[in-house]
């Protein structure tokens, strides 16, 4: 945190050298500049040891402070378990000892105005990954999709908040295409030092907005929007006096100089140069083709028409297990009350049966079909080795879908009727002019 345009030279108060040393512990921990060699050969091995001291580092600050309970973490896409708790705690544990220990051994320092520079350079850098990484996920729509069938037919209530939040901008293609659109443009301006401050004007905008949507409906990114939002402000911190004066104060400013780095050879300034195209290939273009190849692979998946059982909603109109017939029942668990088959090979049931994927009182699996044979199986998940249940499938005409088979030790028979069922949320409608409040 240095003053606007403030000399290399020029002494640095106390409180900013404490505050300095801080974050640059913190930051450091937090964003591992290092590992992103990883692309060098050798470089992996490196960067596994470190994670291992990491770990193991973690693991004992928690032991002796911390006392979150041992769990077994498997990759869920969550940012917000105890593990991520538990090493933000510890980075800011070292964080303020490390900085307690360096006041002390570099108490005769005037200022860290090159080691600040270099700082802010890594963290710009990493917004900039962030902001192409997720603007470009989003400008394909691929991070948030329009609801599926099963998930239009899974009553309100029963949706958590983030599923929700995520279907509701998932329903506008062109909001989240929007959305990511701002932060690939926030990425670009960051990309080049006069427009840094307009830049993370944009990026601190986009980013305070992602954090209050995991807030406020409880999506397990808190920790990493939260870091992003003081990543932004951190560095418009640094020029917080000029940004005062001129946003608050309505004074006079002169031009923004601290993200300047004058190189007085001609070599390094063209290295400066090639390693900003490479970081561009590396972390633009890169994930712009994945994100197309992405898209197109979906694309394709909610094209496909599913045969010979065509998508769509299926009423249950005759549920037997064993020859024994089930009556429908509101508090019967395992009957089956509909099936939904969605384009791209899988669905989901009205049940709450755990033989299936449960999602919101509604079982879903993944479904294989042999046209020949006139088999369909259906499987927990496209992953899983054995079916979840075996049918044969015939058509008595062609709303009706008749299956038999094995579901585990039973015998089941189902009798399944095409549903004209229809979702006015799936209309996408949009009108100028509103009559009433619909």
């Amino acid at each position: 945190m240095a003053p606007s345009n403030q000399s290399a030279t020029a002494p640095w108060p106390l409180w900013q050298k404490i505050f300095f040393r801080f974050f640059f512990i913190y930051f450091t921990l937090n964003i591992v500049p290092w590992t992103w060699l990883g692309g060098i050969p050798g470089f992996n091995y490196v960067a596994d040891y470190y994670g291992q001291a990491n770990d193991w580092m973690v693991e004992l600050c928690n032991n002796l402070f911390f006392h979150y309970p041992k769990t077994t973490i498997v990759n869920n896409g969550s940012g917000d378990t105890s593990v991520a708790w538990e090493q933000m705690y510890t980075y800011l544990l070292f964080a303020l000892s490390g900085a307690l220990v360096w006041s002390i051994a570099d108490r005769k320092r005037r200022s860290y105005a090159r080691a600040n520079y270099w700082l802010r350079t890594f963290v710009r850098y990493f917004i900039i990954m962030n902001c192409f990484s997720y603007g470009i996920n989003k400008l394909y729509a691929l991070q948030m999709s329009f609801p599926l069938q099963s998930q239009l037919a899974t009553p309100l209530g029963d949706f958590l908040p983030m599923r929700f939040s995520w279907m509701f901008i998932g329903y506008s293609k062109t909001y989240e295409m929007f959305s990511g659109a701002m932060e690939v443009l926030a990425g670009l301006l960051l990309l080049n030092r006069r427009t840094i401050t307009l830049g993370l004007f944009t990026g601190a905008v986009v980013f305070i907005n992602v954090m209050i949507l995991n807030l406020c409906y409880d999506i397990p990114v808190k920790l990493y929007s939260i870091h992003l939002v003081v990543y932004c402000l951190y560095l418009l911190s640094n020029d917080c006096k000029r940004l005062i004066d001129f946003f608050v104060l309505n004074k006079a400013v002169a031009p923004n100089h601290i993200h300047e780095n004058h190189l007085s050879k001609k070599w390094m300034r063209i290295t400066r140069i090639v390693l900003k195209l490479a970081f561009i290939a590396l972390f633009f273009i890169k994930d712009f083709f994945t994100m197309s190849d992405y898209y197109r692979t979906r694309e394709t998946q909610n094209a496909t028409e599913s045969k010979p059982i065509r998508s769509g909603i299926y009423d249950v109109v005759t549920y037997a297990i064993n020859k024994d017939t089930i009556a429908p029942a509101v508090t019967d668990t395992i009957r089956w009350r509909d099936v939904i088959i969605e384009k791209g090979g899988f669905g989901s049931v009205g049940t709450t049966d755990t033989a299936f994927r449960q999602r919101y009182r509604r079982g879903y699996f993944n479904i294989a079909m042999d046209s020949a044979q006139q088999t369909v199986l259906f499987k927990k998940s496209a992953a899983s080795k054995g079916p979840i249940a075996n049918f044969h499938f015939s058509f008595p005409d062609s709303n009706t879908v008749k299956l038999w088979g094995s579901k585990g030790k039973d015998s089941i028979y189902v009798l399944l009727k095409r549903s004209n069922r229809h979702f006015q949320l799936a209309e996408k409608q949009f009108h100028w002019i509103s009559e009433a409040n619909r």
